[in-house]
């Protein structure tokens, strides 16, 4: 009886271990533009959100940049899907972001 018993502790602790692990993992089709640098460590959201938004000066004032822990989110209306290409890239380029979402649409 006890031999069961253990096996059975065992397994019960292999699959909750199993588990844990895989809630951990990144989804698979993430949405985001993400970055492979290590550069977006250790960086404040507002210093993110001035970075990407001087990187966007000059493109069209109805982008909104909002940052939450490195995650980089451009919301806006836009006129063409240059322009939303554009402030991809640009937002690339800025330092600290971690990924970066895209919701611009293009005005109808």
């Amino acid at each position: 009886m006890n031999k069961y018993r253990g096996t059975q502790f065992l397994s019960i602790t292999l699959i909750t271990v199993a588990l844990l692990t895989a809630c951990n993992k990144p989804p698979g089709n993430f949405e985001g533009l993400q970055r492979t640098s290590s550069n977006a460590v250790n960086v404040a959201d507002a210093d993110v959100t001035e970075n990407v938004k001087r990187a966007l000066q000059g493109d069209p004032e109805l982008i909104i940049v909002t940052t939450r822990k490195g995650d980089v989110r451009l919301v806006g209306v836009v006129d063409t899907q240059r322009q939303i290409d554009t402030a991809i890239k640009l937002a690339q380029r800025a330092d600290g972001f971690h990924t970066i979402h895209n919701e611009l649409i293009i005005r109808k």
